[in-house]
């Protein structure tokens, strides 16, 4: 009796097996069959357009458009790479193109040489910034966008691309020829000592070999310059490659320390990274820096070094992007960067922010919310959160910057006039020892009023806004007098403006004039005074009691931190 029952069991698991396999296959086939469909319905919408539209179409716009707005659906960081964007592609992964080595940008109606990279054929061929791009190759840039004239500089290296300079305080433009070389950007801009025993690196991105630089330069830090602790800048680093961040985190770390995985629809896809190598300094005090553009890799690293208790993280709450993107090869070598895997660092925690997989009803993306939000410890026991970045042991706020700060940024009056003090002054002091004086100060007052520069505050820009629903719901008219009295009130005079934000607005200047002398390390070393980050990482630092109650288990790193 019993192995009658145990049979008709076994039977009915059986059965009940099967049809999940045929189910699963009746959906499989089914999801593949609607693909077909859609792709069929698809080429013949297109070929119906290209047939019969009223005007003429280009169907590669026409296709690329729509491959991007479904890409945009998803998230935004699956996208699709045509073959005319690969160098740029490499650029981003690699750090690596071929071209002058200068930033372009377009001030007003003009194309200008934002900031040439030391080093790099621009500044050796002497372009400054602040030069007026007028022709590239013989052919005018008066109807081109900044994309035009990037494309026009780069091409095949060693060869040479004439370029027609228009350079203010010169009485007439004239002809540079540049030999094009291939352009590597150092992930590295800025490294060295800020006391006799504090180390300093500033990583701006993580393109292929960075982790193998920054291991070099730590190793010189402590041996040749006999460091004893260390900053690790990572604020507005967009990221990277993941496996240079592991090689970061492995250097402070032992090795076969697991450092983040990975986890997706594809299975056989996920992986966990392990430090491979011996670190060089497992013990040395270490602060990272980072802020709201420190994303991906950079999360990686600061978000393991604060699991594992290895770092003290300082600054303000991260990006949250903890999305792992793969390249695939496409037909008519065309890519897709698609989404495939969230990663997820040593506590557990996946530092994602945005929850693209459950959008509101308007399509808008919303933050993870706090009931989904989950509890993790690190190694020490502290308490720390997923669904939000990654949020630092020790906040330091970032100043916010005044509407004047940003209209004279947005208008080029800063940028200008670096440029007008570069061609009247030959050289200034070392950047450490170069201030912006109340002379200079005055001088660039006189330059605004001398080019007309207007600008609103906040508050204006408010109350414009606030007259316009008033016009529009007719209840302007009753208080007109109000508003004119209140405009008067909060209208902006520009020199009491100048004194009140002058501390912002000198940074800003010193920043800019020095880059034109000592370009971009040159700015980093400048800053660097003035750089409360970096002033609240070396107090820390230099005190043992300090750095060490930062890891007391129990302490709870919230994002209200």
């Amino acid at each position: 009796m019993k192995s009658v029952h145990k049979k008709k069991i076994g039977i009915l698991l059986g059965l009940l097996l099967a049809v999940a396999v045929l189910f699963t296959a009746f959906t499989r086939d089914e999801k593949l069959f609607q693909i077909d469909k859609n792709l069929d319905i698809y080429y013949t919408l297109v070929r119906e357009l290209n047939l019969f539209y009223v005007d003429e179409i280009n169907p590669n716009d026409l296709v690329k458009n729509s491959i991007d707005k479904m890409l945009e659906s998803l998230d935004p960081y699956t996208t699709y790479i045509p073959e005319s964007d690969m160098e740029d592609f490499r650029f981003m992964t690699t750090g690596e193109y071929a071209g002058i080595g200068a930033l372009i940008g377009r001030n007003g109606d003009k194309i200008i040489i934002s900031e040439p990279y030391e080093g790099f054929p621009a500044q050796k061929s002497g372009l400054k910034a602040g030069d007026v791009l007028l022709e590239v190759s013989g052919k005018s840039t008066e109807k081109m966008n900044t994309e035009d004239v990037s494309n026009l500089l780069k091409g095949p290296a060693n060869q040479v691309v004439r370029v027609k300079i228009d350079r203010p305080g010169e009485k007439k433009p004239f002809d540079v020829e540049i030999v094009r070389e291939q352009i590597q950007i150092d992930a590295v801009p800025y490294f060295g000592m800020l006391d006799d025993k504090t180390g300093y690196i500033r990583l701006s991105n993580f393109t292929a070999n960075c982790g193998d630089e920054v291991k070099q330069l730590v190793k010189e830090l402590k041996e040749k310059h006999h460091a004893q602790s260390l900053i690790l800048d990572l604020r507005s680093n967009p990221g990277g490659l993941l496996n240079e961040a592991v090689k970061i985190v492995n250097i402070f770390v032992p090795k076969g320390v697991e450092v983040v995985s990975t986890k997706g629809k594809v299975k056989q896809w996920d992986k966990v990274y392990n430090a491979t190598e011996n670190p060089v300094d497992t013990i040395m005090p270490l602060a990272v820096l980072i802020n709201r553009g420190s994303a991906s890799a950079s999360e990686i690293v600061s978000g393991a070094l604060q699991d594992l208790d290895r770092a003290v993280i300082i600054g303000t709450r991260t990006f949250g992007k903890g999305l792992v993107q793969t390249t695939r090869d496409l037909s008519y070598n065309t890519k897709l960067k698609v989404t495939t895997a969230k990663y997820y660092i040593p506590s557990g925690r996946c530092i994602q922010a945005l929850d693209y997989s459950h959008r509101n009803e308007d399509g808008s993306v919303g933050v993870v919310p706090d009931s989904l939000i989950s509890e993790f410890t690190t190694r020490k026991g502290r308490k720390v959160y997923d669904g939000g970045g990654v949020t630092p042991d020790i906040k330091v706020d970032l100043d916010r910057i005044s509407n004047l700060s940003i209209n004279l940024v947005q208008k080029y009056m800063i940028f200008d006039f670096a440029t007008q003090f570069a061609y009247q002054n030959e050289s200034i002091p070392q950047p450490e020892d170069f201030e912006i004086t109340e002379a200079i100060y005055d001088q660039f007052k006189t330059f605004l009023r001398e080019h007309d520069f207007e600008y609103e505050s906040e508050t204006e820009e408010a109350l414009d806004q606030l007259e316009e629903v008033a016009k529009a719901e007719q209840y302007y008219e009753m208080a007109q007098s109000q508003f004119e009295a209140l405009r008067a009130q909060v209208s902006h005079e520009l020199d009491r403006d100048l004194n009140q934000f002058q501390v912002e607005i000198k940074e800003m200047m010193t920043d800019e004039i020095v880059s034109r002398y000592f370009y971009q390390k040159g700015a980093i070393r400048a800053s660097i005074k003035t750089d409360r980050g970096i002033s609240k990482a070396m107090e820390v630092l230099d005190s043992p009691t300090q750095f060490s109650a930062v890891f007391e288990p129990g302490i709870v790193i919230s994002k209200a931190n």
